[in-house]
């Protein structure tokens, strides 16, 4: 197409006309590539965001845990104490049990009871129980029902909702127990 010189006094309007269309055009596409860095970025800001949150609420959750199980050394190098303290006190002879000094000491064994379960140990529930591997270790079989707990050898304890030490304990090996006639 052979563009004609205007003659005196008239303008050209094609031509800016074409360029204002131009113009539009290139802005509007400006305008699309903003937009669309504007969406990008406030989406990588959202996911920033969100990836904030989670590693707060992460951290509080580890701090939380951290704080729960700091314990848990300390109650493991006590829990030898309660196991000693519960045989001594299994052992004592009847003539010695109504002794005041021994009912002091069962007094003191009752207290760092309470302190430990307070802090929140708990001891593991076994005689009469299904054997759960994650809460007992079995340690024999004997004659009694089939995979049940028929006898403690030492108490398991938790901590919170953590086994800190399993029970040990005697599984029952589904022979029948032998009645004794007299």
């Amino acid at each position: 197409m052979i563009e004609q010189e205007p003659e005196e006094g008239q303008t050209n309007k094609i031509e800016p006309q074409v360029s204002e269309a131009e113009d539009i055009e290139t802005l509007k596409q400006a305008l699309a590539e903003e937009k669309a860095k504007a969406e990008a970025n406030l989406a990588n800001w959202q996911r920033s965001q969100a990836d904030f949150i989670n590693y707060k609420r992460r951290s509080e959750q580890e701090k939380e845990e951290i704080g729960k199980f700091a314990t848990s050394i300390l109650m493991l190098s006590l829990l030898p104490i309660l196991d000693d303290l519960e045989r001594a006190f299994d052992s004592i002879p009847l003539h010695l049990a109504k002794l005041t000094w021994v009912d002091g000491i069962k007094l003191i064994e009752r207290k760092l009871q309470a302190s430990l379960e307070a802090q929140g140990l708990s001891p593991i529930k076994t005689i009469g129980e299904p054997f759960d591997p994650n809460l007992h270790e079995a340690t024999m079989y004997r004659k009694g029902e089939e995979g049940i707990v028929i006898e403690e050898l030492q108490k398991g304890y938790m901590l919170h909702d953590r086994v800190i030490r399993p029970a040990m304990v005697v599984v029952g090996n589904g022979e029948k127990e032998e009645e004794k006639e007299e």
